[in-house]
């Protein structure tokens, strides 16, 4: 009989890492993979329309949670995908990144007995086996809401995939077995490069009426950045420096979009070309098209990274050292100064030639798929 795994997903980030996941999942006969989303994104523009351009299979299971503070969402998760593990019971579960559902879905998972113990190669569980995915990433920021999510996440599971090669030195550190963590790559980079010829057709560029490497790409989403609305601005003040260079192109993010329409900030429609969220293909190929990127996400450094496209990081400090070490990545932070001084680098041409990182190679989830395999082998 096939051993029951529940992936879950919820939000924007989590959908490009559990689609070649799902794919190799669902072709091995060892595993029954369902896929739980957990509707912390739930917007169109935010979820279905990744569903659709990654070919992610209709969920499973749907929890449905919406919008919430960090707790109250936080809350809802746990309260409503406790009913999941009682239907299904999974003999693994396995979360990706660092968003609520991640560590929602963990504490859950951790607490959980099975009505039918089973054994593997970890021996006997009366627990589903908690896996993360993407594990071992730290920022060392505290504030972070994402940073509480990674540790407590990596705390409470059974397996951990490593995705940066600062991951594995993070987890030994922090005093893990050695025997809980593997170095596989990023999945995340696997639904990139399975996915860049068909987004490299994008017709994006002509309908925003902006040509190849001619245009700055920016996107801003973080608490740190976006809700103090004098930081908000001194940031975008910053940015219209390079918008008197060349057009930014900014698809602007929900929660970003309400704090300008609250704090009145205004873009000249001349220099800013202001979108809603831009689904995963289109986007893709707006990455690999600008001259720069302009950004506070985790994820975009790494696509630059593999794109070859200067990355300027809109950030005190970053998850994902390797960008920087081995990519295009250039940690800028938020003052004006270093944000201008690494974008005049990137005018004048001084990024140096990225490497590709280890395991960044489209072949992350297959190595899952295979530990996983020999874990579960009976």
């Amino acid at each position: 009989m096939p051993s029951k795994i529940l992936c879950v997903a919820g939000a924007r980030p989590n959908f490009m890492k559990i689609a070649p996941l799902m794919r190799v999942l669902r072709k091995n006969p060892a595993f029954d993979a369902k896929l739980v989303h957990t509707g912390q994104h739930y917007d169109a523009k935010l979820s279905q329309v990744f569903f659709e351009d990654l070919k992610i299979p209709r969920p499973d299971i749907e929890l449905e949670v919406g919008s919430g503070s960090h707790a109250s969402q936080t809350a809802e998760i746990i309260k409503r995908f406790e009913p999941v593990l009682e239907q299904e019971q999974p003999q693994a579960v396995l979360v990706v990144g660092d968003v609520n559902s991640t560590i929602g879905c963990a504490i859950v998972t951790s607490k959980f007995t099975l009505k039918q113990p089973f054994t593997c190669k970890l021996g006997e569980r009366r627990r589903p086996i908690m896996i993360h995915v993407e594990a071992g990433l730290r920022s060392f920021d505290w504030d972070m809401p994402e940073e509480i999510n990674r540790i407590l996440t990596d705390s409470i599971s059974d397996l951990l995939f490593v995705s940066d090669p600062a991951g594995m030195e993070n987890l030994k550190k922090e005093g893990v077995s050695e025997s809980r963590y593997f170095f596989v790559g990023n999945v995340m980079i696997d639904t990139l490069l399975a996915a860049k010829d068909q987004a490299m057709k994008s017709q994006i560029l002509s309908e925003l009426g902006v040509k190849e490497k001619g245009y700055a790409l920016l996107t801003l989403h973080r608490p740190s950045n976006v809700d103090d609305t004098a930081a908000l601005k001194a940031l975008l003040d910053t940015i219209d420096v390079v918008a008197k260079d060349q057009v930014v192109v900014f698809p602007v993010h929900p929660r970003t979009r309400g704090r300008l329409e609250a704090s009145g900030i205004k873009l000249d429609p001349a220099r800013w070309k202001l979108t809603d969220p831009i689904g995963y293909m289109d986007f893709l190929k707006l990455t690999a098209s600008a001259k720069v990127v302009l950004t506070d996400s985790g994820g975009i450094q790494e696509e630059t990274t593999v794109l070859g496209v200067p990355c300027i990081t809109l950030r005190e400090n970053t998850e994902r050292p390797v960008t920087i070490s081995e990519g295009t990545n250039v940690l800028a932070g938020t003052k004006r100064e270093a944000i201008l001084a690494a974008y005049a680098n990137v005018r004048a041409g001084a990024s140096g030639a990225p490497k590709t990182p280890r395991f960044w190679d489209g072949k992350s989830a297959e190595r899952i798929d295979e530990i996983l395999t020999g874990i579960f082998a009976s």
